[in-house]
This record gives C-alpha cells, sequence and structure tokens, in this order.
C-alpha cells in the first residue's frame, strides 16, 4: 500500500511539472544571451538588418530585457510558439513591437529564462 501511495504522489508531481512549462498569456521571461553569435530560436532581425536600418550591429540592448507572452501558438507539429512583447511596452531594437520564439527550444537553450515572483 505504501508503495502504490508513493507512485501516485510521484506521478502527480511529474504532471504538476509538465504543466508549469506551457506558456500561459500574460508570463513574463527574461531574455538572456544566445548561446552562439545570433538567437536561434528568437525572431529577432540580423545584425546586417540592424545596421542597414541605421541601428548597432549588437544583441546588447536586449539582454536581460523583460518581455511578456502576448500570444500562445501551438503548431500541427507540436511546437509551442509564443509572441513577445517587452514589459515596458517600448520596442525590440526600435523597430519591433513584438517578435516570435518557440518556447521550448529557447528555454532549453537558455535564450528565454522564466522569471521568478
Amino acid at each position: 500500500m505504501k508503495k502504490l501511495l508513493f507512485t501516485i504522489v510521484c506521478l502527480s508531481m511529474c504532471f504538476m511539472s509538465f504543466a508549469q512549462n506551457t506558456p500561459q498569456i500574460g508570463d513574463v521571461l527574461v531574455v538572456k544571451s544566445p548561446t552562439s553569435q545570433f538567437y536561434n530560436h528568437i525572431d529577432f532581425p540580423q545584425l546586417n538588418t540592424l545596421v542597414k536600418r541605421g541601428k548597432i550591429a549588437s544583441y546588447n540592448p536586449v539582454i536581460n530585457n523583460e518581455v511578456m507572452v502576448s500570444e500562445v501558438i501551438t503548431k500541427d507539429n507540436g511546437n509551442t510558439y509564443v509572441v513577445l512583447k517587452k514589459k515596458d511596452g517600448t520596442k525590440f531594437f526600435g523597430l519591433q513591437t513584438s517578435v516570435e520564439a518557440n518556447y521550448d527550444k529557447a528555454i532549453q537553450a537558455g535564450e528565454l529564462v522564466i522569471k521568478k515572483s
């Protein structure tokens, strides 16, 4: 009986941890630095595009910015995408009001981090 109770408790904890990984509208995330030269899972503009528009070719203005999830999109292949807007309401690089990101891959790569309340 103890083993059955222990198994049920462990399974419920697993389901609860899985439920916390699904993004909700209004969740606050923090943009971290990319693991390579570019962001692979967040749809920021390329550095050459920033230079063409008169901006500095650097991702430093968005590192450690707080962003909010404004929309959650689940594709047919099972990937979850989120539309992100800056929490303070300004534009990314002075150009875009929102960007799209592959939620699961960006979290795993460390490009996005869930902000602790």
